[in-house]
Parts: C-alpha cells; sequence; structure tokens
C-alpha cells in the first residue's frame, strides 16, 4: 500500500461514518487534488469507498457541486486491517554471508 493511500485512509478513517468531499480529505491527507481522487477512484472500484454527487445549484451555492466520499462497512475494516499491515515491522532473516555458508 502506497504512503498517499495510507494518508487518504487516515484521514477517511478519522470520522469513518461521516462523507467528506475531494478537496476536504486531500486538506486533511496533505495531498493534492491530482493524487488523491485517483486513490479515492481505485478505492471505489475496489468496494472500500462509496461515493455520490451532492444535490446543490452551482449557482446558487456560488460554487461547483462537490462528490462526498465515505468508506463502506467493509471498507472500514479493510482501511484498518490494511493500514495495520503497513505499519507491521517487517522481520529481518539473518542469512548466511557468501562463503560462509
Amino acid at each position: 500500500m502506497t504512503l498517499p493511500t495510507q494518508l487518504v485512509l487516515r484521514a477517511l478513517l478519522d470520522d469513518p461514518g461521516s462523507e467528506r468531499y475531494g478537496l476536504e480529505i486531500g486538506a486533511a491527507a496533505g495531498l493534492p487534488s491530482g493524487t488523491i481522487h485517483p486513490i479515492l477512484a481505485r478505492l471505489e472500484r475496489l468496494g472500500w469507498v462509496e461515493s455520490r454527487w451532492e444535490e446543490v445549484d452551482p449557482s446558487q451555492a456560488g460554487r461547483p457541486v462537490r462528490r462526498y466520499y465515505r468508506l463502506t462497512t467493509d471498507g472500514i475494516e479493510l482501511a484498518r486491517d490494511g493500514l495495520a499491515r503497513a505499519y507491521r515491522p517487517r522481520s529481518v532473516t539473518a542469512r548466511p554471508r557468501p562463503g560462509t555458508g
């Protein structure tokens, strides 16, 4: 799991039941929009994240329509497991030096 993916998952896990829009997730993860949106799209294809477009008139809101994301029930567990594995120290096995074993 890449570090940017870990940062996005951590941002989503801060409040796993709430919906957050892309720029908000990017700000929490410390990543630019061009990095987080492909990650969110991949996580959605995997079933970890679901999204929806807000129902607002952009001219009345004075901004573009936002797409909101949140972790699915399975995605919460998968994200926690994935992050735990990403942080698990890898064991280093001793290998004999060339010519000694």
